[in-house]
């Protein structure tokens, strides 16, 4: 039976945090940036099962995390790879030894907790009506493009310009088969994500709109945007905003 599944990966070192432990793992008031994104999944009804690909130093940790918070959705951990495309491979190959090819996957960062539950409704829905489903939102900035970062070769028009995030959703057979095949031509350099891995093995990719407050944490300042998001959601929350008003702002 296909099933709904978020595979997490969690593999970074924390490196340009500069918190000398990896991001996912830091703690925003009293609890780990990875278990706020791994609640949103667990809590959805569209999601049956999660997967996580992790530090393989933290996998310990990562297990005591889903006993102390009851995370009952997470069916296994496996360790994360060099980079996060391995990472990714690892988890969908996990998922694969249980599940049917056509599962519907949802590629999610690990430091991406702010992922609202109508985006993974719309993710699912892309993926069966056309096989994938990348969240993007639209640029708000001018884009600009300067081969040596000197001189300005090209003012693109920002209308058609969008930025990728996650997740990233596919038939769980079909993305492992992309990752098995770009893997076998013998480098994935310059591709940074599963949309570029499924692109490159010659799908095509459908894009779902995503919204602004769906922030990765990576720097420091990261962290003073995260706590500001969780304050405006948990006083959204008690006055009793529904999550499409809280989208709506969002999307502002």
């Amino acid at each position: 039976m296909s099933k709904n599944i978020a595979v997490i990966f969690a593999g970074g070192s924390g490196i340009r945090m500069g918190s000398g432990m990896p991001k996912q793992f830091l703690k925003i008031n009293g609890q780990p940036i990875i278990i706020y994104t791994l609640e949103i999944f667990e809590d959805s009804p569209d999601i049956d099962e999660i997967y996580i690909a992790c530090k393989e130093d933290y996998i310990g940790k990562m297990n005591k995390y889903i006993r102390r918070y009851q995370l009952q959705k997470v069916k296994k951990i496996v360790p994360g790879g060099e980079t996060a495309l391995d990472s990714i491979y690892n988890g969908l190959c996990a998922v694969a030894e249980d599940n049917d090819p056509d599962s519907v996957v949802l590629i999610h960062d690990g430091v991406r907790p702010f992922i609202p539950e109508s985006i993974i409704t719309a993710n699912i829905d892309c993926v069966e009506k056309h096989g994938s489903a990348i969240t993007c939102t639209p640029m708000y900035e001018t884009p600009i493009r300067s081969d040596g970062g000197e001189m300005i070769e090209e003012v693109i028009p920002r209308d058609i310009m969008f930025t990728a995030q996650a997740p990233q959703s596919f038939r769980l057979g079909d993305i492992k088969a992309s990752y098995e095949k770009v893997r076998s031509q013998g480098s994935t350099e310059g591709l940074v994500d599963s949309c570029s891995i499924y692109k490159k093995a010659g799908h095509d990719v459908a894009l779902v709109r995503g919204n602004r407050g769906n922030i990765k944490v990576t720097t420091p300042e990261d962290l003073y945007l995260f706590r500001g998001l969780l304050n405006y959601k948990e006083t959204q929350q008690t006055m009793g905003f529904t999550e499409n008003e809280m989208e709506a702002d969002y999307r502002k």
